[in-house]
């Protein structure tokens, strides 16, 4: 359960990583500097600029492609030839607002939440708060739909391996929320408080395991804290670093949890922050689900 560094990429925010199965690689965003990275296979780092801030992205059933969240709107993107093409929904209320965290559902819908915009134009930080964020479900057809309002910042958006539940967090509440969910329709429902108040930080990005176990990566809380089923405790991992982002599962196995973290906010002396960390589990991630 040691971590590891893997690449001290420095990045001011680090989020959305997501591991390619068919690459052996990991692809994951920095918000601030408007950048995509990817780590190859052998360690090397590959990274591509955008225009606007980069906030989320996802395997899609089309090879070769990766749906990519910016603030403003969501696009199709191929890496290889760098081919960006826009998927057709935008974001009510850009600039004032912008999307943060989003993933497919089980069905190959794309889930994504919006928030009070934090981010400039040149990248500086700005402050967040208020309840402007929305989450939103994207369907293959285009189809946009909106599941709950008022967020302060949207994030942690998992299923169980059964996919009955459904969790979300909203970092300003400190608190991740479970809803049942249908996978014959996609809707959720019963939102009630799964875990709230942990001490250590505020809950940021998120990943279940095959025991249907949530690892939450904890912003200004040093950690990640492994929550079982029911909502307690299981283990508490400790970081290098003080702003953990978001994770997820990989490598030949799923055996490996790649973690994002942020130098943004970061203490004095905290060299490694903004870098990407790995670490063995012991126990295996999931596949993360494609958007259709």
């Amino acid at each position: 359960m040691e971590p590891r560094c893997v690449a001290p990429a420095g990045d001011w925010c680090g989020e959305g990583p997501v591991w390619c199965e068919t690459e052996q690689s990991l692809y994951w965003t920095d918000i601030n500097r408007f950048l995509i990275h990817r780590l190859e296979p052998g360690g090397a780092v590959r990274s591509w600029f955008f225009e606007e801030p980069v906030t989320a992205l996802a395997l899609t059933a089309r090879t070769g492609t990766l749906a990519v969240a910016l603030g403003s709107r969501l696009v199709l993107w191929r890496p290889e030839s760098d081919e960006r093409r826009d998927h057709g929904f935008r974001l009510p209320g850009w600039p004032s607002v912008r999307l943060n965290d989003g993933r497919p559902d089980p069905r190959g819908s794309f889930w994504v939440g919006s928030m009070r915009n934090n981010v400039a134009p040149d990248g500086s930080s700005r402050e967040a708060g208020g309840t402007d964020g929305v989450l939103f479900r994207i369907d293959p057809d285009g189809s946009v739909t909106e599941w709950k309002r008022a967020i302060g910042i949207s994030n942690t958006l998992a299923w169980s391996p059964d996919h009955s539940r459904f969790y979300f967090a909203d970092t300003l509440c400190n608190t991740i929320y479970v809803y049942d969910y249908d996978a014959a329709t996609g809707a959720i429902a019963n939102e009630r408080p799964f875990f709230a108040g942990f001490h250590r930080g505020m809950p940021d990005g998120s990943a279940v395991d095959s025991e249907g176990y949530l690892w939450n990566c904890r912003w200004g809380g040093g950690c990640i804290v492994r929550v079982a089923p029911h909502g307690a405790i299981d283990r508490v991992i400790e970081m290098p670093v003080r702003n953990i982002t978001s994770c997820t599962f990989g490598g030949d196995d799923y055996g490996t949890l790649y973690v994002t973290t942020a130098g943004l906010g970061a203490l004095a002396g905290d060299r490694l922050a903004g870098s990407l960390f790995a670490l063995k589990t012991g126990v295996p991630g999931l596949p993360e689900h494609k958007f259709l």
